[in-house]
């Protein structure tokens, strides 16, 4: 069955701007990765060690959780998010509120959610599967496009929609001639044969079918209802896209698509090992030091040592200036928050525990008697660090946030400062979810539940 990835068109992100420059294809795969960089006055190796801490502030700096907002959030503060991370992961969890809002919050502070569906239904933002299913910027997702197209993307929900597509072919093109004729739909809108039975596993046909045709790239999501998809032809969708596409992206390699990905991902997390590399797109195979060195020669890299770390680290040359900052210890880490488990300093372990000494788990998955913490424990950021993590629900009919266990790691001894931001941080998530009035449970030291109240109280 053939891919629609086929009818896009591509603008793209340069540096931290989004460019509707007109690109020759014959000459885009050379030029394309120039845009936005600069030449490096100096070796791309650089062999003056910097510190871990100053490795976790460049990383955070560039997640923009460095510090604390400046202003107020603004509408197009919710893109430019998105555009630094190149991406925001989705998760339908929503004991708290769902990620990508709680992501948001980290880094804008108090903003509306609608901002994001409005962004969706007003096509400056799309869904594809990128990290998971994810948003990206629109002036991303002819690249995007481009890489599920080829057989390299080898992503599993490309291996899930083939084999739904082989056992289900005459039913899903119903489904398909049916949304051509009548509009957009929901998974809602078909009724389920066998009713009482819920969860994501347990998927009624059609929204499988769905599913599988947006994984392909013939539908695409064009708004959310109440967090629910709502899926129309990637034709429609794309027409409204904001910037507008543009077929080019499609005559790239995948060999120069994944160098794309490499390099957005590389300045995305500021400070990267190789191995960390290829996870921020689900990039298979692994990128390894070989493959970046042409990156290193042509100056879009830069190699750091990092004290402590058996391997080298890498830098986007956009980032060098941050760098610089880092090195002379400028990048001052002031920001306290709450981060999802969905949040991309997050989702790697392997990076969470080198970059932070952090171990994370999400045990939503796992059996109640065996979580150590909590059903959607959220990760603690104070100044720099990751201090504990806090199990947490809203209870919005009575508007109540509930924490019902807090643990600070072994080691951390909470100062007045920290124990200040961190309750000004909880109460601050609180009210933003529109459950003002806070329960405390349980915590770890003990003796930081009293202060924490005493905190709230004042």
């Amino acid at each position: 069955m053939p891919s629609a990835y086929g009818q896009i068109h591509l603008t793209y992100q340069a540096g931290s701007h989004i460019s509707n420059r007109v690109v020759n294809a014959s000459t885009m795969e050379g030029s394309l990765f120039r845009e936005g960089t600069h030449p490096l006055s100096k070796s791309s190796s650089d062999a003056k060690a910097i510190a871990v801490a100053q490795a976790r502030a460049l990383h955070l700096a560039a997640q923009g959780l460095l510090q604390a907002p400046r202003r107020r959030a603004r509408r197009d503060d919710v893109l430019a998010t998105i555009q630094r991370m190149r991406l925001l992961q989705i998760d339908s969890i929503h004991v708290v509120a769902r990620s990508p809002y709680l992501v948001l919050h980290a880094r804008l502070g108090d903003y509306s959610p609608m901002w994001l569906e409005e962004a969706l239904e007003g096509g400056r933002i799309a869904e594809c599967w990128a990290h998971e299913a994810c948003f990206v910027t629109a002036a991303d997702m002819g690249l995007h496009r481009a890489w599920r197209a080829q057989a390299e993307s080898n992503h599993w929900a490309d291996r899930h929609a083939a084999r739904v597509r082989d056992s289900h072919s005459q039913e899903m093109q119903d489904l398909l001639a049916r949304i051509r004729t009548t509009g957009a739909v929901r998974a809602a809108d078909f009724e389920r044969a066998d009713r009482g039975v819920s969860g994501w596993w347990e998927w009624k046909p059609e929204k499988r079918w769905l599913e599988a045709w947006f994984a392909s790239g013939e539908l695409m999501v064009t708004r959310r209802e109440r967090f629910q998809r709502v899926y129309d032809l990637a034709e429609r969708v794309l027409a409204k896209l904001d910037p507008p596409y543009d077929a080019s992206a499609m005559r790239l390699s995948p060999a120069a698509l994944r160098k794309r990905f490499i390099l957005d991902s590389v300045r995305a997390l500021g400070i990267t090992q190789a191995r960390w590399i290829a996870d921020y797109f689900r990039l298979k195979p692994t990128v390894d030091a070989r493959e970046l060195e042409p990156m290193l020669a042509s100056g879009e890299l830069l190699s750091v040592q990092v004290v402590g770390w058996d391997s080298p680290a890498y830098v986007h040359a956009d980032n060098v200036e941050l760098l610089g900052k880092a090195r002379e210890g400028r990048l001052r880490a002031t920001r306290t928050a709450l981060l999802s488990p969905f949040d991309p300093v997050i989702w790697d372990r392997a990076r969470l525990r080198d970059m932070f000494d952090f171990d994370y788990t999400i045990e939503c998955y796992v059996p109640a008697a065996k979580r150590q913490y909590g059903y959607y424990v959220l990760p603690i950021l104070y100044r720099g660090r990751l201090i504990g993590r806090l199990d947490a629900k809203a209870h919005r009919a009575e508007g109540v946030f509930e924490v019902k266990a807090l643990f600070l790691e072994d080691g951390v001894k909470p100062s007045q400062r920290m124990l200040e931001e961190l309750a000004q941080a909880i109460a601050a998530t609180a009210t933003w979810h529109g459950t003002p009035k806070i329960r405390l449970g349980r915590c770890r030291p003990t003796q930081i539940a009293s202060a924490l109240r005493a905190l709230w109280r004042a």
